[in-house]
This record gives C-alpha cells, sequence and structure tokens, in this order.
C-alpha cells in the first residue's frame, strides 16, 4: 500500500496517536518548568468525546445552512459549569467570537455551546452580531436556561449571512434531540472539509476518584492557531475552579492547538473552550499548582495534543504526518519559533510531499525564525538518519532518506547545540490536492 493510499485510509478512521510523554506547565508570570508525569496507570483512553464525562449531552442534525450535511451542534452541562476559552489572535474576528468572548467575561460560567458549520458569520458587520445573539437566545430558550450561560461558534465560508431562521429552528430540534449517545453526532456536525470526525476521551484517578476529559475539534485547512478554521471544544466532569482552568487552558493549547500548522493561516474563527461542571465528585481543583493539578493537568494536555494531532493528519490534501522536533536550543522560545518556522516552511513541506531530503530548506527555515544560533553547530535528521553535522558535514545516502521520506509519518530533529531547550511542532505535507481544493473552495 503506497504512503497516499495509507494516509486517506488513516484519515478515514483519524489515524493512529503517539502516546504523550512529560508534559509541562506554563504558570503565571512566565515561569515554565516540566510538570509532574502523570503515571500511565492512572490514565486510560477511553471511547468517546465530549460526552464521556460525566453530566453532559450533545446532539448533531442537519438545520439547511448545508444542503444535506450535518451543520448544528449543541452541547449542554446538565449542570452549571466553570468555561474557559482562547480565541484567534486575527484583527478580523468573526461574531460568535466577539460574542463568545463577551460572554465569558461577563461570566464564566456556562451550560451550553451551540456551533453551526458551513458558514463562519464572520465580516457580516451588525447583521451577524444579530445573528449570534439570536442563537444565543435561541438555545437559552430551548434549554430554559439563563443567556449569559450559552456561548456560540461558527465555522465556514466568511463574509455569507446566516440562514438565521434556519438554524433559531434547528436549535429547538436540536435541544429535543440531546442525549449521551449524542457526541459523535455532534461532532460530524462541526466538520467543513474535515474528512473524518475528530473526538477524544480519556479517564484518571483523581485521589481516588474517577475523573473523565473529553473532546471534539474540527479543522482541515486554515490551520495556523494563535490563541485554523479550527474549532475545539473540551469537557471534563471534575471540578475546576474558572482561574485555574483558564490557566490549564492556556498553557495546554500553547503545547497542542498552537503547536500544529497545516497551511500557516490563522482564522477568523479559532476556537478552543472547555467546561467543567464538577460531576465527577472530586474534589475542587482551586490552585493551579501541586499533584492534583499537574495529574488534571497531563490529561488535559493529552487530549488537546490528540485532537491536535488528528487535524493535521486530516489536513486538506495531505499526504504525510510531520513532527518538527527542535532540540539544543538556549531557550523554549526559541525552540518553539525554531519549530514553527519549520513547520510553515512550504518549502520545507513540499519538498517532504516530493521525498527530497533537502535538509538546506530546513536550516534556511531556522536562519528566518530569528533566533540567536550558529549555524555551523547544527544538526539535522529525518527519521533516524542524520542528513547534516556539525560543520556542514553532509554524509548520507539519498536511497536511505528516500525510505524514510516515502513513509507517511516523518520525523525532522533539528539540534541547535546551543542549549538544554527543545520544543515540537506538528505539521504536514503541501500537496497539489491543497491547492485544487482551496482553489474551487467557494465553488
Amino acid at each position: 500500500m503506497n504512503s497516499v493510499t495509507e494516509m486517506a485510509r488513516k484519515k478515514t478512521t483519524g489515524g493512529t496517536l503517539k502516546k504523550n510523554g512529560a508534559v509541562a506547565v506554563k504558570r503565571s508570570g512566565g515561569d515554565s518548568r516540566p510538570a509532574a508525569k502523570v503515571p500511565a496507570a492512572r490514565l486510560h483512553a477511553i471511547a468517546g468525546g465530549i460526552t464521556a464525562p460525566e453530566g453532559f449531552r450533545a446532539a448533531g442534525i442537519h438545520c439547511g445552512v448545508k444542503k444535506s450535511k450535518p451543520d448544528l451542534s449543541l452541547l449542554v452541562s446538565d449542570s452549571p459549569a466553570a468555561a474557559a476559552v482562547v480565541l484567534t489572535t486575527n484583527r478580523v474576528q468573526a461574531a460568535p467570537v466577539l460574542v463568545t468572548r463577551e460572554q465569558i467575561d461577563r461570566s464564566p460560567v456556562v451550560r451550553a455551546v451551540v456551533v453551526n458549520s458551513g458558514n463562519a458569520n464572520a465580516c457580516t458587520g451588525d447583521r451577524g452580531m444579530d445573528d449570534a445573539w439570536a442563537m444565543v437566545d435561541a438555545a437559552a430558550s430551548a434549554l430554559n436556561i439563563s443567556r449569559g450561560e450559552v456561548i456560540v461558534s461558527s465555522t465556514g465560508v466568511i463574509g455569507q449571512f446566516l440562514p438565521i431562521d434556519a438554524i433559531t429552528a434547528g436549535i429547538g430540534k436540536a435541544a429535543r434531540s440531546l442525549s449521551r449517545e449524542g457526541g459523535a453526532a455532534a461532532a460530524r456536525a462541526i466538520m467543513t472539509t474535515d474528512t473524518f470526525v475528530k473526538e477524544y476521551a480519556l479517564e484518571f484517578d483523581l485521589e481516588g476518584t474517577r475523573v473523565r476529559i473529553g473532546g471534539m475539534a474540527k479543522g482541515s485547512g486554515m490551520i495556523a492557531p494563535n490563541m485554523a478554521t479550527m474549532l475545539a471544544f473540551v469537557t471534563t466532569d471534575a471540578s475546576v475552579a474558572p482561574v485555574v482552568l483558564r490557566t490549564a487552558l492556556s498553557a495546554a493549547a500553547d503545547r497542542s492547538f498552537n503547536r500544529i500548522s497545516v497551511d500557516g493561516d490563522t482564522s477568523t474563527n479559532d476556537m478552543v473552550a472547555v467546561l467543567a461542571n464538577g460531576a465527577s465528585g472530586a474534589q475542587a481543583l482551586t490552585e493551579s499548582a501541586g499533584p492534583r493539578y499537574d495529574a488534571f493537568y497531563g490529561a488535559l494536555e493529552q487530549v488537546l495534543v490528540a485532537l491536535s494531532k488528528m487535524i493535521v493528519k486530516d489536513g486538506e490534501g495531505a499526504t504525510k504526518f510531520i513532527e518538527v522536533n527542535v532540540t539544543g536550543a538556549a531557550d523554549e522560545a526559541s525552540a518553539v519559533r525554531a519549530a514553527r518556522s519549520i513547520a510553515n516552511s512550504n518549502l520545507v513541506k513540499t519538498a517532504m510531499n516530493g521525498e527530497d531530503a533537502n535538509w538546506g530548506r530546513i536550516l534556511a527555515a531556522v536562519g528566518y525564525s530569528g533566533i540567536d544560533f550558529d549555524p555551523s553547530h547544527v544538526e539535522i535528521s529525518i527519521g533516524s538518519l542524520p542528513v547534516l553535522r556539525k560543520n556542514y558535514v553532509i554524509e548520507f545516502s539519498e536511497k536511505e532518506a528516500k525510505k524514510i521520506l516515502q513513509k507517511d509519518e516523518i520525523t525532522i530533529t533539528v539540534n541547535l547545540n546551543g542549549g538544554g531547550s527543545s520544543a515540537s511542532f506538528w505539521t504536514c505535507d503541501l500537496s497539489r490536492e491543497y491547492v485544487a481544493i482551496n482553489a474551487n473552495y467557494r465553488t
């Protein structure tokens, strides 16, 4: 089976995900240090997504934004949930992003999330804002909850008005369809150019109490989150204070969704939201430090990394999943900048698509990343094969490199030999199919 066929098969099933190892927690004040590694025996992947944790129900239906495919998702917590969000940093922000920001700023307590796909409700002016608020009001009415307990999200084509009457009617229909089994349907309803449903869940022990975290995501193109079109919604039955949840989400997003790239484009609609309703009965997390926090954070980061990798594996037209590891950096920030520069390089991505071990493109990407390093000290490997050694020594077999690059999962490792910090990024190759998909996206 060739790499293209294998990649297509994996995209249909969601592919295989690597285990996440030790994590680092970015705490307030900019301090970043290793967190306690969660013992493997205490952290188990389980079936499901956003409804795997206790106290959550969901639905996914067709309401009329798209011609026939599911296009409206509703997620509900049976009890008030602490909420935290990270949103796009694009200066152009869609109406639902602005509405959700306002809602969370007023109160970090949420009961419902409404998402439509097929239309981004971006660059739609006052009418777009009115439509986003109409979605809030329709959900609040259908669920008999406060208006302030609803956040909204949209994804799809920019610059078109929502068929708001169809959506508000659909919200009522979705409310009547809510169930614990509705997670997969909800995940399917947020898809646009995605080729498979992206959901992941796990459970772990928190001082004797079973706690679950589950999530769903969408994204295939316009992916270069900077908190592309990328959405993710995560639930947990842990009890977490809002300020602690914000700290955990910010750090975990930094090491997951903000370390992936498909095409380098940051969307107008990026959103990651986490809801924590406490239904597990575990003691509340009120501090962003200590072993209980580290256990929760490690589980949250694993869920976000798993969803992030699914997005990259489903990159539009992608045939190869690429992990970029930068080691030996002076500090973590430099490692991240260098890894991001490589992952976003169209020349590197096209070389991977063409199965060309063009290490020069990799080194050049580090060079324009803006970090301080000595180019003569750099070592580069593709898979297990060194293709550049210190002092620009180049001795490798092109035949062996070709064998490695024919695989559908490739690792690029760059050792700067200038310090003890490292970082990883995940990206995919850039193919002719990507151009075809995006050349005809609206037509």
